[in-house]
């Protein structure tokens, strides 16, 4: 039985088909479309004033068409007067080109250079003229003279030959053409576009008139399940593409309008042709600008006899559509048309390949029209996906496909782009501890092997060793729980807040004063490592260790003199609730009087893990200080290490003990727990 995808596939083949071969039908369906959307404010607007809207409609389909109607007299006087001055203008290209076609000139000196290349590479000798009285070719071979006693040739008899007869001439005359046959002649190229306008009428003035009803059946055949969002998706997606093609017909008027006063003020002839088909060739995407410059530049060539009038007529152009693609639609718009690059080009070679000259005009709003539907319709969603400007992937998920593909530099690209418009700690935060969530969450369920494992390790790995020359800003002040809680479960730092912007402890800045222990998870290690890098921008003194050193006699690195802060770093969904008890309780042993805090990263607010490790802590008469994201940590720290400061300082101008001020000043960190 064929699957799904050949089902999708013949789908789609019978649809291009049925475009193709229907297209005298579906032009017409088209163009009543996008004219309905051009024309919806439109009536809206009059809707206003206090008109009906059968009123309403007639009115606007007849300001539309009575518009276009002129613009069309406009264009045939112009092409008119246009075609009676080709002669003229045809000879003075011909006199401008003259030179170019010297036989001594630059091309023809050039096409024999050319032409002797191509003799040398295929080893052909250059063919040369002999010279009279030379040597210059072979002579003619001489006549072998018959022996002397040979008898005589006998003459060839001739035969009589008849005289040619002369060429008769032959005339084709057609009859007189019939009064109807001349009517018909007439009328023929006429009826066509006369029978396409009067559909694009009908269908525009019915599909204003029954709007609602077409939505209602739209929403039908998208799903009724869910009526409230599905409709207004679809009045949002009606009333947006409304907005942007009248906007986008405006602002190409008046483009059009613009290139012919500048046209005209330069000399060019037929200034009103020009501006119109620059105006309508701003529909078309990138090759419109080509097709509009083409006649000017022509016509510059034949009125001037320099060029000053050519490279005027290019700069116009070049600097219009800049400022157009750059400037203004930009701030008009807001954004781009929502298509991506690729889907605006194959959008045009398929439109244009379908419906002809008609399909180039109409492929860009064709396709934002697919696009918007397949971002409100779901079972349309593929268009979006497939012609969208969006990122396909989301920047995890990005982040997760590169490190597994062992792209490092498109990791640092990301990475790049990222940190200019946020801090570091936001791109570890956002970016690579969910891509690393993601490579956690296949590796738990076995989709990933080790050799691919180790790819992930390897890249980010890379990854921190280049984002260690980087800064971070300082996170905001973190939140501090207490009995006097907001709604949050947290209010702000009170005294200890007061030195959020001091200096740091000697004791915290010493290496080694705060440790970053990983959990068991196979990727917890990297997160430790992100936050002591992070941390040591900040000027604490971290460490990342791994989880063996619990078990290992380094005295050093557990020294609860030297150890202010330690902190197990686990990746939601890499550990286990028990696995994280039992580590929790071992630093605690390892490190007596050392408070302890977890970073279970990206950790739900809901989060049984959280629960139970919150409520295990408050059983044992301890505060459970769970941080759901680095910057969480980060500030943490950072208020600690100030609050500690400042109790030095405080101990020196009162000349106690320093020893002393940070005993009575908690010991080292105060009891916070960020809001998760």
């Amino acid at each position: 039985m064929p699957g799904p995808e050949s089902g999708v596939l013949l789908t789609g083949l019978v649809t291009v088909a049925v475009l193709y071969f229907g297209r005298d039908l579906f032009v017409p369906v088209a163009l009543a479309v996008l004219l309905s959307f051009v024309l919806a404010p439109v009536v809206r607007a009059l809707r206003r004033l206090m008109l009906p809207r059968p009123a309403a409609v007639l009115a606007s389909v007849l300001l539309a068409f009575a518009v276009l109607a002129g613009l069309g007299t406009v264009i045939g006087a112009q092409v008119t007067q246009l075609a009676g001055n080709l002669p003229e203008y045809q000879a003075s290209i011909s006199r401008k080109l003259a030179p170019l076609r010297d036989p001594n000139g630059i091309l023809e000196r050039v096409s024999e250079a050319l032409s002797r290349l191509e003799r040398a590479g295929e080893g052909r000798p250059e063919q040369r003229a002999p010279a009279e009285g030379a040597a210059g070719g072979a002579p003619p071979a001489a006549e072998e003279a018959p022996p002397p006693d040979a008898p005589p040739r006998a003459a060839p008899p001739r035969t009589a030959e008849p005289a040619p007869l002369p060429p008769l001439p032959v005339e084709i005359r057609r009859p007189e053409p019939s009064p109807v046959e001349r009517l018909r002649a007439v009328a023929e190229p006429l009826l066509a576009p006369l029978a396409v306008t009067g559909i694009v009428i009908v269908l525009v003035v019915f599909i204003l008139l029954y709007r609602e009803d077409l939505r209602d059946r739209l929403v039908r055949l998208a799903g009724a399940r869910d009526l409230h969002r599905t409709v207004a998706a679809m009045d949002d997606a009606a009333l947006r593409l409304s907005r942007f093609f009248l906007v986008l017909t405006v602002m190409n008027a008046v483009y059009g309008v613009f290139m012919a006063v500048a046209l005209w003020l330069l000399g060019i002839p037929n200034p009103v042709l020009w501006g119109i088909l620059a105006g309508l060739m701003r529909f078309v995407p990138f090759i419109g600008s080509f097709i509009a410059v083409a006649g000017p530049l022509l016509l510059a060539l034949a009125i001037d006899p320099g060029w000053s009038l050519i490279l005027a007529v290019a700069a116009l152009f070049l600097v219009s559509e800049l400022a157009m693609g750059q400037v203004f639609e930009p701030l008009v718009f807001g954004h781009s048309t929502g298509l991506s690059p690729i889907a605006v080009i194959a959008a045009a070679a398929f439109w244009t390949w379908l419906w002809g000259p008609i399909g180039l005009l109409v492929a860009v709003p064709l396709t934002v029209c697919l696009v918007v539907l397949g971002r409100h319709v779901d079972r349309l969603e593929f268009l979006a996906v497939m012609l969208g400007d969006e990122p396909a992937l989301e920047p995890e998920e990005i982040f997760y496909q590169r490190a597994l593909a062992g792209d490092s530099d498109a990791l640092i690209e990301q990475a790049e782009r990222t940190l200019r418009e946020a801090p570091l700690s936001a791109y570890y935060d956002e970016v690579a501890l969910k891509g690393l969530m993601l490579a956690q969450a296949d590796w738990s369920r076995d989709a990933l092997d080790d050799d691919r494992m180790a790819t992930i390790r390897q890249q980010v790995e890379a990854l921190l060793d280049d984002l260690a020359d980087e800064t971070d800003e300082a996170p905001p002040e973190p939140l501090v729980g207490g009995p006097d809680r907001e709604e949050g479960g947290a209010v702000r730092a009170g005294a200890g807040g007061a030195a959020a912007e001091g200096e740091i402890a000697p004791d915290w800045a010493a290496p080694g004063s705060v440790l970053c222990v990983a959990g068991r998870g196979r990727l917890d290690d990297l997160a430790a490592e992100m936050l002591a890098q992070l941390l040591g921008m900040h000027g604490i003194g971290a460490r990342a260790e791994p989880n063996a050193v619990l078990r290992s006699a380094d005295a050093a690195a557990l020294d609860p003199a030297r150890v202010r802060l330690c902190v197990l770093s686990v990746l939601e969904g890499g550990s286990s609730v028990a696995s994280m008890r039992y580590f929790l309780r071992r630093v605690r042993r390892r490190l007596p009087g050392v408070p302890v805090v977890l970073g279970l990263w990206h950790a739900a607010p809901d989060s049984p893990a959280l629960a139970a490790l919150r409520a295990e802590a408050a059983a044992e008469g301890e505060r459970g200080e769970v941080f759901a994201s680095l910057r969480e940590a980060v500030a943490f720290c950072l208020l600690n290490a100030r609050s500690a400061a400042a109790a030095e300082r405080g101990a020196a101008a009162a000349g106690a003990v320093p020893g002393e001020a940070a005993a009575r000043a908690g010991g080292g960190a105060p009891q916070v727990a960020a809001a998760t």
